[in-house]
């Protein structure tokens, strides 16, 4: 599995929250949320999205809008806002309508919730771009689509269909932001061909003694070019990734597959299921076998 699929799955993506809005005349909605992904596809019209910390954006039919963790942001119509927020009516269940009454709607989108499971999100979401604008891919509506469709119904499987449509859009989502322009973190590595193989090693083979002399020699640089360039690149220095990377790993392996600790300790690459404790203990907070049982 390539190291974009692997972090999705690893995140664990729940579907928690989707719905229509349709919107015409001044709106304006304010939202703080405790990191939550936010996402949206424009179907119809035009609105304005307000991130704190970024470049306010002009959003348009067949534009498609993540946020891996959302704190602070704004959706407003084009035209002048009005003061506060915008009360919402619901219009039929999972529709709901936006601006004064009266006036003909002129923007639809699907926009949606959801929540990572994982202990570790904090950690793989920094690996991820703050934000993803795409423009024109089709693909990305049509899977929200299919999201707003599937929390609407009642089907046999819905939650295990959900999961899977969650983790399709947002592998789609991510690998459509990758480019030179990607901000530090994995998407930004992955643009990289020479950062790219290393990346693959350390994911592919978590087991192997990785050192940076060995990372450099599979990416085919010296050792000071690969160690400058995968830390401007991705954003940390390659064995804080690879340490990073392996405990995330053990940490899934403790909880879901419920293996023994010098299991875990061998399959990231450990030699003594002790030296695997105090290294876990260190990243963790606390020993490996209290992990497993706390979960």
């Amino acid at each position: 599995m390539d190291p974009l699929s692997q972090i999705v799955g690893l995140l664990q993506p729940k579907a928690d929250l989707s719905k229509l809005i349709v919107a015409g005349g001044a709106w304006h909605v304010h939202r703080t949320d405790k990191g939550r992904p936010f996402y949206c596809a424009i179907l119809e019209g035009r609105c304005r999205l307000d991130l704190a910390g970024q470049a306010a954006l002009m959003l348009e039919a067949g534009d498609f809008v993540l946020v891996p963790a959302a704190y602070d942001f704004v959706m407003s119509s084009l035209e002048s806002c009005v003061e506060g927020e915008t009360a919402r009516a619901e219009t039929s269940p999972g529709v709901f309508r936006l601006g004064p009454e009266g006036v003909q709607p002129d923007m639809r989108m699907l926009v949606g919730h959801c929540t990572f499971a994982s202990d570790d999100a904090d950690l793989l979401v920094s690996l991820l771009p703050q934000l993803v604008h795409v423009r024109g891919e089709q693909r990305l509506s049509t899977l929200v689509a299919f999201v707003n469709d599937e929390m609407r119904s009642e089907r046999p499987g819905r939650e295990a269909v959900l999961t899977r449509l969650l983790e399709v859009l947002l592998i789609e989502a991510l690998r459509s932001a990758l480019g030179p322009a990607a901000p530090s973190g994995l998407l930004r590595g992955l643009c990289d061909d020479r950062l790219a193989i290393a990346l693959r090693c350390i994911h592919d083979r978590p087991a192997e003694a990785w050192t940076v002399d060995r990372l450099a020699r599979e990416a085919a640089l010296s050792r000071t070019t690969f160690f400058e360039r995968f830390r401007s690149e991705v954003g940390v220095a390659p064995m804080e990734y690879v340490v990073g990377w392996r405990m995330t790993l053990a940490k899934d392996l403790l909880r879901r597959d419920k293996i023994t600790v010098a299991e875990a300790a061998q399959r990231v690459g450990y030699g003594s299921a002790s030296a695997f404790s105090t290294a876990f203990a260190r990243r963790v907070g606390i020993p490996p076998a209290l992990y497993a049982r706390a979960g």
